[in-house]
């Protein structure tokens, strides 16, 4: 099968941890690679940002990256990339003419993919299926007035869920705004996204500890205000001796010009914690397994979360999670097997659950290697694969080879 990928602002060649690359990135490369691996032929679009780069990039053996010319060739926020959508939908549908591939189906990560991916599809019959990755109520719900999305988001979202052939939610809460949205629960099918078995695991190298021995507390993510980092400098004042390391943002060397690394660091020193707090920044994919397995418990406190690749890369490092019951955290993480779930933005639960875990050997020992049992046998790239082929194959009618479980979802 003929795959197009379409990921507007997340391509799979960008660093992780800046203000735009994140989970969607990873899963968008993963994915791709895991298809590939299942003998289709895959190809990523995403938008050009810079004019040195080239028009296609081999990735692995059946993925190619294309950069698509919409827009001016830097960097744009995601926020401010709608305008361009139909340039990038247009594009794609003339490249599509060409002989060397046309998609049987096109996959569209986030919204203003899916508008792309409609545009480019509108005069052929090639099916479309959209990942939203984040959705807009959601986002508007939890940021209110800091909610930088255009104002047309939800509208354009409802719209593009009513007309793509099919729609794969990442967990059951999304499922349930899907449906206050209007969007058919028929046309709605769940699949996870899923984490890197070889790549995270319990053995191989740790990052190094800081003297002392204090107990270590990681988190990861961007360096945004809803990552709930802030959440965790004040559960940390709860929390005696434990260090706290962030890992995310910009490039080391840049991060005393990033403001949310300032406030950050602001808000450690009037916890009176900055001597507990370490800000690492971006730090490369192929050494974020050393540094989960250097932490005796992973905290995840996102005020809100589509699904979360973070939890899901600790528990397959074997390291326990303490996270806010949202989103797909509240799916991937079994309270009380594979770590402890709290209230989001209860920052005394938190502070709670953190001691809890780390004032107990035995209970993180249990909590490791359940969550390396649950990973494996639930979240791997492979069994992903296996159930979003399913989904094509539901809209192009095209047989495929059997395995793989894909969760139905009644309407």
């Amino acid at each position: 099968m003929r795959i197009a990928m379409v990921s507007e602002h997340a391509s799979p060649l960008a660093a992780i941890g800046g203000v735009d690359s994140g989970g969607q990135n990873t899963h968008v490369a993963e994915l791709a690679i895991a298809l590939a691996n299942r003998g289709h032929e895959v190809r990523v679009y995403t938008r050009r940002d810079d004019p040195d780069l080239p028009d296609v990039v081999p990735f692995v053996d059946g993925v190619l990256v294309e950069h698509v010319p919409a827009g001016p060739a830097t960097f744009v926020p995601k926020d401010d990339l709608l305008p361009f959508m139909g340039e990038f939908g247009r594009w794609m549908a003339t490249r599509w003419t060409a002989p060397d591939f046309t998609p049987d189906v096109v996959h569209a990560h986030f919204w203003m993919s899916g508008l792309a991916a409609l545009t480019a599809t509108s005069s052929s019959r090639i099916p479309v299926v959209v990942t939203y990755h984040a959705l807009g109520s959601i986002k508007r719900r939890y940021q209110g007035s800091k909610d930088t999305s255009p104002d047309t988001r939800l509208g354009l979202e409802r719209e593009l869920g009513h007309l793509a052939d099919r729609i794969i939610a990442q967990c059951s809460e999304e499922v349930e705004e899907l449906g206050r949205m209007g969007i058919p629960r028929a046309s709605i099918q769940i699949v996870p996204s899923g984490v890197n078995t070889d790549r995270f695991s319990p053995t191989g190298p740790r990052a190094e500890r800081s003297p002392g021995g204090r107990p270590r507390i990681l988190s990861v993510g961007r360096m945004v205000e809803r990552k709930g980092f802030a959440d965790l400098i004040q559960a940390l004042y709860l929390v005696p001796e434990a260090e706290l390391v962030l890992l995310g943002g910009p490039q080391p060397g840049e991060l005393d010009r990033e403001p949310m690394v300032t406030q950050l660091r602001r808000l450690a020193e009037k916890r009176g914690v900055a001597d507990r707090v370490r800000i690492v920044g971006c730090v490369p994919k192929e050494d974020m397994a050393d540094w989960y397995r250097s932490a005796d418990v992973v905290a995840c406190a996102p005020w809100y979360e589509p699904f979360g690749l973070t939890p899901l890369e600790a528990m397959a490092c074997g390291v326990p999670v303490v996270a806010y019951a949202v989103g797909g955290l509240a799916e991937s993480v079994i309270d009380g097997v594979t770590g402890v779930l709290v209230p989001p933005r209860d920052i005394r639960r938190l502070a709670a659950a953190l001691r809890s875990v780390l004032g107990d050997e035995v209970r993180r020992m249990s909590y490791a290697s359940a969550a390396v049992d649950r990973v494996r046998s639930r979240y791997t790239w492979e069994r992903t694969a296996a159930d979003i082929e399913r989904v094509y194959a539901s809209v192009t009618g095209e047989p495929i080879a059997a395995g793989g479980a894909l969760t139905e979802v009644s309407s």
